[in-house]
């Protein structure tokens, strides 16, 4: 396998984060699908003063899954239970006039009730659903794979990483997606990185956009092919893609950092 030899080569560097650290976490087994949508589809969620970012002419949607690990407050250890969980979000891309890049979130799944009600409070888009990660092929996962552990001797050389959704309610929202990630291709092309070089969100507070950065290294990160996908998270969401996605990457995952949060059109 290439691993992401290449990666910091192309990456961004990422912006000092600003202090205090808030949270410290880990994003594992991350699945990254992504559709074009038009500019305007997305400019509809902006928080004032974001536009969308645009890649190749369009505006871009992404579903994503991973399991939280070790979420925890400032830099001090994972929250026990609280802080590991499936998440799954459905979420757009935005730019600030200085060029600061973020995630505006549509929607974000979690199975935690104390976190969903806690972030909602924050104004956070959180829902309280049900999600199971996909257990892989028999022969070790794929996070083994990308990151050189051992499997069992004669394991097949491919295995499925995947999420199910389903929201709480007769007709809550559902979704079921997973990728057979090919842990001998590299993913660098500039695509792939625009949808994941990203260090913070933009989003609402009290009737005010903010901006809360994060830090982490370059994903590792590998080409996809689409393995099972019935998803009704990005339409709940408000925004309607057809067909199969553009982009399917796979990330055994980073640890990231959040720092202190800003007000949009303020300096700190």
């Amino acid at each position: 396998m290439t691993g992401n030899l290449n990666a910091a080569g192309v990456w961004p560097r990422p912006p000092a984060l600003p202090r205090p650290v808030f949270s410290d976490q880990r994003w594992l087994d991350a699945v990254f699908l992504h559709w074009r949508i038009p500019e305007a589809a997305a400019a509809a969620y902006m928080p004032e003063g974001v536009q969308p970012d645009v890649f190749d002419g369009s505006s871009w949607v992404g579903l994503i899954g991973f399991r939280m690990e070790q979420a925890g407050l400032g830099t001090g250890p994972g929250i026990p239970y609280l802080g590991s969980f499936n998440e799954v979000n459905v979420r757009l891309y935005s730019r600030e006039p200085n060029g600061t890049r973020g995630v505006v979130f549509l929607s974000l799944d979690a199975t935690r009730l104390p976190v969903v009600l806690a972030t909602r409070a924050a104004g956070i888009p959180y829902v309280w659903s049900q999600i199971r990660q996909w257990p892989s092929f028999p022969g070790g996962d794929a996070r083994q794979q990308a990151t050189g552990a051992a499997r069992t001797p004669g394991s097949a050389n491919q295995s499925t990483v995947g999420y199910s959704v389903r929201r709480l309610g007769a007709a809550g929202a559902r979704s079921n997606f997973g990728v057979i990630p090919d842990l001998h291709t590299a993913a660098v092309d500039p695509l792939s990185i625009f949808l994941t070089a990203r260090y913070g969100m933009h989003g609402r507070f009290h009737g005010r956009s903010i901006y809360v950065p994060n830090t982490h290294h370059e994903w590792p990160l590998f080409s996809a092919k689409v393995h099972r996908l019935r998803d009704g998270l990005v339409g709940a969401a408000g925004i309607n893609v057809k067909g199969p996605p553009e982009s399917a990457l796979y990330s055994p995952g980073v640890r990231t950092r959040f720092g202190r949060p800003r007000v949009l059109g303020t300096n700190g």
